[in-house]
């Protein structure tokens, strides 16, 4: 990386202090894939001393914007060194907050991810809620809503219910949308949790339910996506495995993506931490040829070839510091190609750009 240093000792050791920082977040590429490191300018410091809680999920917009979930889970005695940060938060490309709104009485607080369409309009899953919305850019209109808040698809229409996986316009716990940029429909992805609806669900424009398929070997179906071509990914968290269908619901393939402990552990008995396919997105090519994904077990994001399905390179690690993770959940990536994650335990944002080489 080319850089221009006055020559100072001072200087010098900020660079050093800032290649260690830095190291971790980047790992030698393969096969093409570019090398990402931490960009530590990004984002700019909050304003109003604002706290934060949990962040669940995060979206980028046509503009390059960046949307935060804000759970607002804040810890006692947080708010003694500050004010709790609105649910949601919108950062420019340079890390400045240009828009901060949400009203609880019409968002769950466990916010869980969230969706620009091809129109500029913001869709929010809370997973819990039983529900999914849709908003106006600055979030001032509630235009559509799905479900109703806190009637779930279950058995009693509680959490302690038995899932329904019922063929209509309701949800057990909504993990993921998408809008499909060519006919409108929604997809979302509803099974966030154990023991909840095992399913992909599809609406019309304005929620008529028109179609499911149900994924019922998954422990939690926990992310959704699609593809320039309309190809719709489905993470399956705990399975390792990133599944591919077409708009029907048939699966088109596969990847396996196995994860290994860093550290073996004890008794030969593997426990995950999160699961090794959490979150996903595409890089902004025309033909998406890197699928990025969070990978909790490992706090890494792997960078997988969308074809083959190989894992080509990884970047992140567990920790507190620039470029490290604490459980890491939403990922997003801009027209540039930087790589937004946020955490739910780490509270915190990361923008990742690609590396000089």
């Amino acid at each position: 990386m080319k850089t221009h240093l006055s020559v100072s000792i001072g200087a010098f050791a900020s660079l050093a202090m800032a290649a260690m920082i830095l190291g971790p977040a980047a790992s030698q590429a393969q096969s093409g894939a570019p090398k990402y490191e931490a960009d530590v300018s990004w984002p700019k410091p909050l304003p109003n001393k604002w706290v934060l809680g949990g962040l669940g999920g995060l979206c980028v917009d046509a503009q390059d914007h960046v949307l935060i979930l804000n759970r607002q889970d804040v810890l006692e005695g947080d708010l003694n060194a500050g004010t709790l940060a609105p649910p949601m938060i919108e950062f420019d490309p340079a890390g400045n907050v240009v828009n901060s709104w949400g009203d609880p009485k019409l968002l769950d607080p466990r916010l869980h991810s969230c969706h620009f369409d091809k129109d500029g309009n913001v869709w929010v899953a809370a997973a819990p809620s039983g529900m999914i919305q849709k908003y106006t850019h600055d979030g001032s209109k509630l235009l559509l809503q799905i479900g109703k808040k806190g009637a779930l698809d279950s058995s009693d229409g509680t959490a302690k219910g038995k899932p329904l996986n019922s063929p209509a316009a309701t949800f057990f716990m909504p993990s993921s949308i998408f809008v499909d940029r060519q006919s409108g429909d929604v997809y979302v992805s509803d099974g966030e949790g154990a023991g909840t609806n095992r399913r992909i669900a599809v609406f019309d424009k304005d929620g008529k339910f028109l179609r499911q398929w149900k994924q019922e070997d998954m422990e939690t179906v926990h992310c959704l996506t699609m593809s320039k071509d309309g190809m719709v990914y489905v993470c399956n968290r705990q399975g390792s495995q990133l599944r591919i269908f077409d708009k029907m619901g048939n699966l088109q393939k596969s990847f396996d993506l196995p994860w290994t402990p860093v550290t073996p552990p004890k008794g030969g008995i593997v426990k995950q931490s999160g699961g090794a396919v959490v979150a996903i997105d595409f890089s902004p090519d025309p033909a998406q040829k890197f699928i990025f994904i969070i990978n909790q077990n490992n706090a890494t994001v792997d960078i997988i070839d969308r074809q083959s399905g190989k894992k080509l390179s990884s970047f992140g690690r567990a920790g507190s510091f620039p470029g490290e993770f604490n459980q890491a959940h939403g990922i997003a990536v801009d027209s540039k190609g930087n790589v937004y994650i946020d955490e739910n335990r780490g509270k915190r944002v990361h923008k990742f750009k690609v590396a000089a080489q």
